[in-house]
Protein backbone atom coordinates (compact mmCIF):
# COMPACT_ATOMS: atom_id res chain seq x y z
CA UNK A 1 0.00 0.00 0.00
CA UNK A 2 0.97 3.32 -0.70
CA UNK A 3 -0.20 6.38 1.27
CA UNK A 4 0.19 10.13 -0.90
CA UNK A 5 -0.19 13.30 0.78
CA UNK A 6 -0.41 16.80 -1.42
CA UNK A 7 0.40 20.04 -0.02
CA UNK A 8 1.01 23.46 -1.50
CA UNK A 9 -2.16 24.30 -2.87
CA UNK A 10 -3.97 27.88 -2.48
CA UNK A 11 -5.70 31.07 -4.19
CA UNK A 12 -3.35 32.91 -6.76
CA UNK A 13 -4.03 35.43 -8.71
CA UNK A 14 -3.47 34.74 -12.55
CA UNK A 15 -0.15 34.97 -14.26
CA UNK A 16 0.99 33.70 -10.65
CA UNK A 17 3.13 30.67 -9.62
CA UNK A 18 2.56 27.96 -7.23
CA UNK A 19 4.55 24.58 -5.95
CA UNK A 20 2.41 21.92 -4.97
CA UNK A 21 4.16 18.54 -3.59
CA UNK A 22 3.11 14.87 -2.97
CA UNK A 23 5.14 13.02 -0.01
CA UNK A 24 4.71 9.16 -0.41
CA UNK A 25 5.13 6.21 2.27
CA UNK A 26 3.97 2.93 2.50
CA UNK A 27 6.03 1.30 -0.49
CA UNK A 28 9.78 1.95 -2.23
CA UNK A 29 8.82 5.28 -3.88
CA UNK A 30 11.47 4.79 -6.27
CA UNK A 31 9.51 1.88 -8.39
CA UNK A 32 6.80 3.83 -8.72
CA UNK A 33 5.82 6.05 -11.57
CA UNK A 34 4.19 9.77 -10.58
CA UNK A 35 1.83 11.86 -11.63
CA UNK A 36 -0.16 14.91 -11.40
CA UNK A 37 -3.89 15.12 -12.43
CA UNK A 38 -6.82 17.59 -11.96
CA UNK A 39 -10.67 17.75 -11.57
CA UNK A 40 -13.56 20.38 -11.40
CA UNK A 41 -16.60 19.67 -10.45
CA UNK A 42 -18.53 17.79 -12.73
CA UNK A 43 -15.90 17.15 -15.37
CA UNK A 44 -13.76 14.09 -15.62
CA UNK A 45 -10.32 13.34 -13.78
CA UNK A 46 -7.87 14.87 -15.98
CA UNK A 47 -4.04 14.08 -16.77
CA UNK A 48 -1.73 16.99 -16.36
CA UNK A 49 1.89 15.90 -15.66
CA UNK A 50 3.50 12.58 -14.94
CA UNK A 51 7.21 11.59 -14.49
CA UNK A 52 8.50 7.76 -15.23
CA UNK A 53 10.14 6.16 -11.90
CA UNK A 54 13.68 7.21 -12.44
CA UNK A 55 12.36 10.50 -14.25
CA UNK A 56 13.92 10.07 -17.50
CA UNK A 57 10.10 9.72 -19.11
CA UNK A 58 8.55 13.21 -18.56
CA UNK A 59 5.12 13.91 -20.24
CA UNK A 60 2.50 16.78 -20.02
CA UNK A 61 -1.30 17.89 -21.23
CA UNK A 62 -1.32 20.10 -24.10
CA UNK A 63 -2.65 22.49 -21.68
CA UNK A 64 0.34 23.44 -19.61
CA UNK A 65 2.85 22.34 -21.64
CA UNK A 66 5.14 25.49 -21.14
CA UNK A 67 3.93 26.36 -17.75
CA UNK A 68 3.86 22.97 -16.00
CA UNK A 69 7.24 21.35 -14.28
CA UNK A 70 6.96 17.93 -13.05
CA UNK A 71 9.69 16.61 -10.69
CA UNK A 72 10.80 13.96 -8.28
CA UNK A 73 13.40 13.34 -5.62
CA UNK A 74 13.33 9.86 -4.51
CA UNK A 75 15.59 10.56 -1.94
CA UNK A 76 12.80 12.39 -0.01
CA UNK A 77 9.81 10.38 -1.47
CA UNK A 78 8.54 13.34 -3.17
CA UNK A 79 6.84 14.35 -6.45
CA UNK A 80 6.63 18.50 -7.24
CA UNK A 81 4.68 20.37 -9.53
CA UNK A 82 5.64 23.52 -10.36
CA UNK A 83 2.92 25.60 -12.22
CA UNK A 84 4.10 29.35 -13.31
CA UNK A 85 1.77 31.80 -15.72
CA UNK A 86 -1.46 30.27 -13.81
CA UNK A 87 -4.71 30.53 -15.61
CA UNK A 88 -8.23 31.10 -14.57
CA UNK A 89 -9.02 27.34 -15.92
CA UNK A 90 -6.23 26.02 -13.84
CA UNK A 91 -8.47 25.79 -10.66
CA UNK A 92 -8.90 22.47 -10.18
CA UNK A 93 -8.45 20.06 -7.33
CA UNK A 94 -5.11 18.47 -8.43
CA UNK A 95 -4.60 14.79 -7.23
CA UNK A 96 -1.12 12.93 -6.78
CA UNK A 97 -1.29 9.70 -8.58
CA UNK A 98 1.06 6.28 -8.50
CA UNK A 99 1.46 3.63 -10.83
CA UNK A 100 3.71 0.77 -11.61
CA UNK A 101 3.02 1.40 -15.22
CA UNK A 102 6.09 3.05 -16.81
CA UNK A 103 4.20 6.51 -17.10
CA UNK A 104 1.10 7.09 -15.44
CA UNK A 105 -1.01 9.28 -17.36
CA UNK A 106 -4.48 7.70 -17.66
CA UNK A 107 -6.95 7.02 -14.83
CA UNK A 108 -6.63 3.31 -15.64
CA UNK A 109 -3.15 3.08 -15.02
CA UNK A 110 -3.23 4.61 -11.70
CA UNK A 111 -3.07 2.59 -8.34
CA UNK A 112 -2.78 5.24 -5.70
CA UNK A 113 -4.21 8.00 -5.21
CA UNK A 114 -3.82 11.27 -2.97
CA UNK A 115 -6.69 12.92 -1.61
CA UNK A 116 -6.29 16.44 -3.34
CA UNK A 117 -5.29 20.12 -2.75
CA UNK A 118 -7.13 22.78 -4.13
CA UNK A 119 -5.78 25.24 -6.81
CA UNK A 120 -7.92 28.77 -7.17
CA UNK A 121 -6.62 31.01 -9.80
CA UNK A 122 -7.93 34.27 -9.89
CA UNK A 123 -8.77 36.46 -12.80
Amino acid sequence: QVQLVESGGGLVQAGGSLALSCEASGRTFSSLAMSWFRQAPGKEREFVAGTSWRGLSISYADSVKGRFTISRDNAKNTVYLQMNSLKPEDTDVYYCAAGASRVVDAISSVNFWGQGTQVTVSS
